[in-house]
Order: C-alpha cells, then structure tokens, then sequence
C-alpha cells in the first residue's frame, strides 16, 4: 500500500495551492480518506475528511477555505486550499485505514508566507 502526496509549496498569504493524494495497493472506492496536517511543535491534526460515499467534514479552522474532493477512476484525493493563512503551514499527509491501521503518506509541506 502507497500514499503518494504531492502539490505543496511556498505562497503568500491569500493564495492557493491544491494537493493531491493518489493510493494504490487498495480498492480505493471503499475507503475513506483524510488529510491531517502537522506544524513544527504541534500535533498532527485533522484538516478534511471524506467518507466512502462522498460525506465531507472539516476542521473549523479551514472551514469555508479548504475543499476535499476523491476521484476513484484516479484513485486520488484532493484537497483545495484557498485564503491560505500563515497558520495553514504545515507537513499536510494523507490517510486512510486498513484492517485499523492507520496508513500515512509521506507528507508534503506548505509554507505560507505573510
């Protein structure tokens, strides 16, 4: 099983980026996926979540900002971030559970400048 993250970067504030999260090594359709994030010195936290069948939650600190999407012909999770903040920086990983485990990418960094 593979959790490959890709799409961060450095912006400014006010800008966006998308990441996206493509799995294999499992039937992708029935999982559901998460992004967490972890900024230096703090714990790993949840941004987004989307269930199997397409239900969607957030952290309220992204609320209204940030936007998960799956596509299962692509085996790939989205997440859009838009009005990044400074706060947003952070090691963004994707996730999802097997037999409960949990199963990480290996993480991609945004960094947000003000």
């Amino acid at each position: 099983v593979q959790l490959q993250a890709s799409g961060g970067g450095l912006v400014q504030a006010g800008g966006s980026l998308r990441l996206s999260c493509v799995a294999s090594g499992i039937v992708f359709r029935l999982h559901a996926l998460g992004w967490y994030r972890q900024a230096p010195g703090k714990q790993r936290e949840l941004v987004a979540a989307i269930s199997r069948g397409g239900s969607i939650n957030y952290a309220d600190s992204v609320k209204g900002r940030f936007t998960i999407s799956r596509d299962n012909a692509k085996n790939t999770v989205y997440l859009h971030m838009n009005s990044l903040k400074p706060e947003d920086t952070a090691v963004y990983y994707c996730n999802t559970q097997q037999f409960g485990y949990d199963l990480w990418g290996q993480g991609t960094q945004v960094t947000v400048s003000s």
